[in-house]
């Protein structure tokens, strides 16, 4: 076989490879447990949703959204693979289920990060994280929510933040804070990948 044949031959493989490992790795976020919601109202891509009380593990850190988004989300995969606990020096224990979506908003000067916990746990029976990352109880809330795929930078969230005010405003509804929900990895393609902007009210 020619030496450019070969490498060609090598590179469709590869490639070949690494869609299929996109492909299996988007079916298991999609089978990844996500918190129960009522549907209020949907019109088109914008949807009200009554949430019950949910346990989540949360983190903070300062910087630009991406880059706390990364910490965050460092954290808090840590915690639940057993690698940041602080019952047992930070190993072993039982592992906790990834969870759809990982949860973005600001808080103040610092971004908070949050991971729903599996719906088998409560606060008592959640391993105790060490520092850094802590457990909470949301109550029980309505969100406005607009969704959208794409790869979504801060112009795009902006953007899409505008458009679910706007819908709310026309609908006479005025919403609180914003918060960023991402269902998938950056392994996703941007055109597979759900984003969702979330307004409380």
């Amino acid at each position: 076989m020619a030496k450019g044949k070969t490498w060609a031959w090598v590179g469709g493989l590869l490639g070949g490879t690494a869609i299929l490992g996109a492909a299996a790795y988007y079916a298991f976020e999609k089978a990844s447990e996500q918190p129960p919601f009522t549907l209020v109202e949907k019109d088109g891509k914008f949807e009200i949703r009554d949430y019950p009380e949910l346990v989540v593990a949360e983190t903070r850190a300062i910087g630009t959204r991406d880059a706390a988004l990364n910490a965050g989300f460092s954290r808090l995969a840590d915690y639940i693979s057993a690698k940041r606990r602080g019952d047992n020096g930070g190993s072993g224990g039982e592992k906790i289920a990834m969870t759809a979506p990982v949860l973005s908003a600001r808080q103040d000067a610092s971004w908070r990060t949050q991971f729903v916990m599996p719906s088998k746990f409560t606060l008592a029976t959640l391993p105790k994280p060490s520092d850094n990352v802590d457990l909470a109880t949301r109550p029980a809330r309505r969100v406005a929510v607009l969704r959208f795929s794409g790869s979504p930078d801060d112009a795009v969230l902006e953007k899409r933040e505008a458009e679910l005010r706007s819908w709310l405003a026309a609908k006479g509804l005025s919403g609180g804070a914003v918060e960023y929900a991402f269902y998938n990895s950056p392994f996703i393609p941007g055109a597979l990948r759900r984003n969702e902007v979330l307004i409380a009210l």
